[in-house]
């Protein structure tokens, strides 16, 4: 009798998996699934990644949906991790690439960050790497993190939050630093302009961002130069260059340094809303996956230097349990570094 209820399970599971996969293939067919980008047009990697995505995954989408883009900046990512958590459709539907640094906030109890990513489905990243902290050469003589800590830099930032003001703080905090951050900023290609009028003197990139399209002129040319990596390790394209986390003086230091970098690490992670149904969940995870690899996509990636070294959902996933379960007194700790936001 056990053989045989064992038996019946197995068809019961086998008969069910078709069953599940042409319910997405009927959800599907014939929809439009939005990628909301949580900053403005033209933001480097962020939306170049997710543009290259909208064109090759609908092919491994059960029912082939359309993928478009739709950008919604607003305090550095929150507002559209917001939308994705409490108002967007939880039908899959609706499908979000912010800015790494907001998976942190609500730990670090950032004012607005009212969403919980534990419970987002993270769906995977392209592509995993530093942060870089640069200035504009024209506007400063700093060249180096030491020089950083006896001369004055303007970052801008889109809000003390996100890892375009919260970073450079952090740094001031715990190394020494002298970076003055001007929060406000709609999007980080807001930020660009302001360098470029003289407004400000530096800023936090990602370093796809960075070696993507026009900055990529600009980091060539000498127009930008590279002061810091902020991530727990170094870009193997970047060896020269120091790991800001190395400058810590104190083991405490580093470990609250390591809490706040530690979304870094997640590269450029995508996810639904946590209401969204598990099997369609599987079914954009395993698209996003065979994505990765397909060809054109490789060659698009390559054509536009765009890294890749993707993440699943299920290591996005634990990547943040991970950072929501740290001892609460390295929590304590950042939160007492972290300036309020």
């Amino acid at each position: 009798m056990k053989a045989l209820n064992i038996i019946f399970c197995l068809l019961t599971s086998a008969l069910a998996r078709p069953a599940l996969a042409q319910g997405v293939e009927d959800f599907y067919r014939g929809k439009i699934i939005s990628i909301y980008i949580g900053t403005g047009e033209g933001a480097g990697a962020l939306t170049a990644y997710p543009q290259a995505i909208a064109e090759i995954m609908p092919r491994y989408i059960p029912g082939h949906p359309t993928i478009i883009l739709r950008n919604m900046p607003g305090a550095g990512g929150f507002k559209a991790a917001m939308f994705l958590q409490s108002v967007a459709p939880q039908d899959g539907t609706a499908w979000g690439f912010i800015t790494r640094g907001f998976v942190r906030a609500p730990l670090l109890k950032s004012i607005g960050a009212d969403f919980d990513p534990v419970k987002f489905q993270w769906i995977g990243s392209p592509s995993r790497e530093p942060t870089v902290a640069t200035v504009w050469s024209e506007a400063t003589e700093v060249r180096s993190l030491k020089d950083a800590m006896t001369t004055e830099v303007v970052y801008g930032a889109t809000s003390l939050g996100t890892d375009t003001g919260l970073f450079p703080l952090v740094m001031n905090k715990l190394l020494g630093t002298r970076f003055k951050v001007v929060p406000g900023y709609k999007s980080s290609t807001e930020v660009d302009l302001a360098m470029q009028r003289g407004e400000a003197q530096g800023k936090i990139w990602t370093w796809g961002s960075l070696k993507s399209g026009r900055s990529l002129e600009w980091l060539q040319q000498g127009k930008v130069r590279i002061l810091a990596q902020i991530g727990l390790e170094k870009a193997s394209d970047l060896p020269d260059v120091p790991l800001a986390l190395d400058a810590a003086t104190t083991v405490e230091d580093r470990q609250v340094m390591e809490l706040i970098f530690s979304p870094v690490a997640m590269g450029y992670p995508s996810f639904m809303g946590p209401g969204v149904p598990q099997a369609r969940v599987l079914a954009l995870r395993e698209a996003f996956a065979r994505t990765m690899h397909d060809p054109d996509f490789v060659a698009i990636a390559a054509k536009q230097n765009l890294a890749l070294d993707p993440l699943s959902g299920d290591e996005l996933d634990r990547l943040v349990r991970r950072l929501y379960g740290m001892p609460a007194a390295v929590v304590q700790r950042a939160r007492e570094i972290a300036p309020p936001s």
